[in-house]
């Protein structure tokens, strides 16, 4: 396990997410070796060199650390069973994050509930404009409240309009809510949310940032906090959203990472529901227009989940991987102490051309299934599990 002092480091001299500590931490190094290889500029670092030029000289971990405890915020890094490991595999391990370079957070720092995994077993994000209209506050409370029966944690980013209002809303209403925002320790944005921001760490929620303390909201670091809400949640609503709205940053990522879509459609004669509306139309996000209905979404990925899990714990036999043809063909042979046959005589058996039979017991042969002495085939002893 490496000391945290190494990823208080890293976390400082590398801006946000990156794809050359990710590559390094796969390839074995850990975040001791290259803090260290970062401190001393080796040769090793490949683009990370670049990446920390800027920073790697002024760094102070050890302050960062006492300044963040100071502050009520912990270090949750991989290395500790606090990590969401399970949210973040799940989303950046997706074929299309995989394919786009998604790249996941390489730290967190966490006021409020430290227990990441339970906060995000089941949870969902809620985004939308900063200028909602009455009916779309309404629409935010009503969704928001109405999930509270199923125990989601409600996840958003922080910022006046409907982010306010889903976190309020989730609070009133007794549910965990996590606050990601796009600065470090030390610094509130909106200002005006500094009680709410309170409440929601002292409730059992919690706020969640990749910066260090002292880092500022810059536009940049929105779009990254956008990515995370979409990660670390089973799915996102989008509640009014503009033509260009930033909000709608979090449903390119909700694609990204595999995760339910979902968006309240809005007034034709309302500009702030533009985003939202051609959103659904496209079957860029599904349309809700309940609780339960999202519920029932977010459900069904549940089920998806679970399915590809038995898959994975019950693997299928190699008689089970059989396409139709292949096992016809197998079907066709004597058990292994049965005897053998010839190519025709399996053929015939199997209602098959001869030169079809020939290659599918050939592709038999390469998986170990059946072996041929000289003009016999006959099947291979599997061992019993």
């Amino acid at each position: 396990m490496s000391d945290l002092t190494s990823w208080a480091y890293l976390s400082r001299v590398i801006e946000g997410p990156n794809q050359h500590l990710q590559a390094l931490l796969r390839a074995g190094r850990d975040a001791d070796e290259i803090a260290g290889g970062v401190r001393t500029r080796a040769s090793w670092l490949g683009g990370l060199a670049g990446a920390t030029e800027a920073r790697y000289a002024r760094a102070a971990p050890e302050q960062d650390l006492a300044k963040a405890a100071e502050l009520g915020f912990t270090l949750i890094t991989p290395d500790s069973p606090n990590w969401p490991s399970a949210a973040i595999s799940a989303s950046f391990g997706t074929l299309t994050a995989l394919e786009k370079g998604a790249c996941p957070p390489h730290a967190l720092w966490v006021k409020g509930q430290q227990n990441l995994p339970a906060l995000f077993a089941q949870s969902i994000g809620v985004v939308g404009t900063r200028a909602p209209s009455h009916e779309g506050q309404k629409a935010t409370v009503n969704l928001v409240a109405g999930l509270a029966k199923h125990q989601y944690t409600i996840v958003s980013g922080g910022a006046v309009g409907v982010d306010t209002v889903a976190h309020d809303t989730a609070l009133a209403n007794a549910m965990p809510t996590v606050v990601v925002t796009a600065f470090g320790a030390g610094v509130t944005y909106p200002r005006p949310n500094e009680r709410l921001f309170q409440r929601v760490t002292s409730q059992g929620g919690a706020m969640i940032s990749e910066y260090p303390p002292g880092v500022t909201p810059d536009r940049h670091r929105f779009l990254t906090r956008n990515r995370l809400i979409a990660a670390l949640s089973l799915g996102g609503v989008l509640v009014e959203a503009g033509y260009r709205s930033g909000a709608l940053n979090t449903l390119h990522w909700l694609h990204t990472f595999n995760r339910q879509a979902m968006a309240v459609p809005g007034s034709i004669m309302d500009k702030a529901c533009l985003g939202t509306n051609l959103a659904i139309a496209k079957e860029q996000a599904t349309m809700v227009l309940s609780a339960d209905h999202i519920h029932e979404l977010l459900s069904a990925v549940g089920e998806e989940d679970m399915q590809l899990a038995l898959e994975e714990f019950f693997e299928p036999t190699p008689i089970q991987r059989l396409s139709r043809n292949e096992l016809q063909v197998y079907d066709a042979l004597p058990l292994p102490d049965a005897g053998a046959r010839t190519a025709e005589e399996v053929a015939e058996v199997a209602g098959m051309a001869v030169g079809l039979t020939v290659h599918l017991l050939m592709e038999l042969e390469s998986r170990n299934l059946v072996r041929r002495q000289r003009r016999m085939w006959r099947r291979v002893e599997l061992d019993k599990k």
